[in-house]
């Protein structure tokens, strides 16, 4: 591995900062000053220190993406555009997949990771991680008439459903947008809930994912998480 890349996989900066650091010889490898970013490293190995201090081998690491639309939650497709396609060169990893899913046609925050129990922890139903959508619904509906919502809900197959909260943001004659937080992630949940209400859902948009919200983020564009905000999904 090239020693630049290693140092933005440790969240160093972007390479051109990297660059930059090497070109003030303010990093070590092996007791030697680099003087070259295509220098080759071996993370397991070879001992890395940058301003005086040790560079420990990240592994784990966890991307926060809003996803756009026309885009599928995969790591590869054959003849689909997937979520890892966004991806820059620098920061592509083959052991990198998303944590569950949106459909094709759902924008909004989606995790992506390589750490496999992380991931299993924040789909699981029993971990409570709440997930907020904004959704744009067919008919204006009222307070009343989306109180079941949080009330619970039998769907057409027996599942029983239940929202966190929900709240109308805006409506008119034509459509209502709603807010509506859930925990449960059971297959196209939110669609089949408002379904159950007799409507049908025209966008939905995921804008927070365990408290995280992609507001900074241009649809298509991710950020790698900071290590505070791992642990802090960690703790969840």
């Amino acid at each position: 591995m090239r020693i630049d890349k290693f140092l933005h996989d440790q969240q160093f900066g972007t390479r051109t900062q990297i660059h930059e650091m090497i070109k003030q010889h303010r990093v070590i490898l092996n007791q030697d000053v680099v003087d070259s970013f295509k220098q080759q490293v071996n993370p397991t190995t070879d001992e890395v220190i940058v301003d005086d201090q040790p560079v420990g081998m990240q592994m784990d690491f966890v991307y926060l993406m809003n996803k756009p639309i026309d885009v599928i939650t995969a790591t590869t497709d054959a003849s689909q555009k997937t979520v890892m396609d966004l991806f820059t060169q620098d920061d592509f990893r083959d052991d990198l997949f998303p944590v569950g899913r949106l459909d094709k046609d759902t924008t909004g925050a989606l995790l992506i990771t390589n750490n496999g129990a992380l991931a299993h922890q924040l789909v699981s139903p029993k971990k409570h991680v709440t997930k907020v959508y904004e959704v744009k619904v067919t008919g204006q509906l009222t307070d009343s008439e989306i109180a079941p919502l949080t009330q619970g809900l039998k769907l057409k197959n027996g599942e029983h459903v239940i929202a966190d909260s929900a709240k109308i943001i805006a409506s008119d004659l034509n459509e209502t947008v709603l807010e509506i937080a859930i925990h449960e992630g059971k297959y196209h949940q939110i669609k089949r809930m408002i379904g159950a209400l007799g409507q049908r859902v025209n966008q939905l948009n995921r804008i927070s994912f365990a408290g995280l919200t992609v507001a900074d983020l241009k649809l298509g564009e991710y950020r790698q998480l900071s290590k505070d905000e791992v642990a802090k999904l960690l703790r969840s």
